[in-house]
């Protein structure tokens, strides 16, 4: 029962970090404009002041609309160091076009469009693209979660070495013999080392 809970938790810790990397690191759309949008939004709580929130309205090469937030990230969390959404707003009322004369553009942007939460991807660069059907490989991605990757398997490796030169020792000399008929541990140490070893065997 333990170790189905466990593994659960596991799981949904897992599927926790990847749709947390997948909503803050960077998409590309290709689409076309359709229009902009200026709406003023009510403040959420007792603290915040009314705003206005720009937005860009885009339809994919498939036919499915796309909307997007045009807001600042400024210094905070993501990291993307946007302060030009009046620029980005210009660039992108510029390139509006129409389904006769498409004009392709990739927009980059983080999150979800989810509509019953009122949630939008927020846009923060647009650039023209090749076509409808142009390949963009997702480079930052790549390095991002490479490095990721790779430091994650350092940590493990120093938690790990660090395991065998510390904690195995002092586990060992808690332990007074093995019962070798049956292979439990006979402990009569005691203190934390010796609950600790207790702990382990039972898991």
């Amino acid at each position: 029962m333990f170790r189905r809970i466990r593994w659960i938790v596991q799981i949904v810790l897992l599927l926790g970090v990847v749709a947390f990397f997948h909503y803050f690191l960077p998409q590309h759309d290709i689409v076309y404009i359709v229009g902009t949008d200026v709406i003023r939004t009510d403040p959420s709580g007792p603290d915040q002041t009314t705003r206005d929130v720009r937005y860009i309205n885009a339809v994919r090469p498939d036919g499915r609309t796309s909307e997007y937030r045009n807001e600042d990230t400024g210094w905070g969390f993501p990291f993307y160091f946007k302060f030009d959404s009046g620029k980005l707003q210009a660039e992108a009322q510029a390139l509006q076009s129409t389904a006769n004369d498409p004009v392709w553009v990739v927009i980059t942007h983080y999150g979800w469009r989810i509509t019953y939460l009122s949630w939008y991807p927020n846009a923060v660069s647009i650039r023209r693209a090749t076509g409808p059907d142009e390949f963009i490989v997702p480079w930052f991605n790549i390095f991002f979660l490479s490095g990721l990757a790779l430091f994650a398997i350092w940590l493990g490796f120093r938690i790990w070495k660090f395991k065998a030169d510390h904690i195995d020792p002092l586990i060992e000399e808690a332990v007074d013999e093995v019962d070798l008929r049956t292979g439990r541990v006979i402990d009569r140490a005691e203190g934390f080392w010796a609950r600790l070893l207790r702990l382990i065997r039972r898991r």
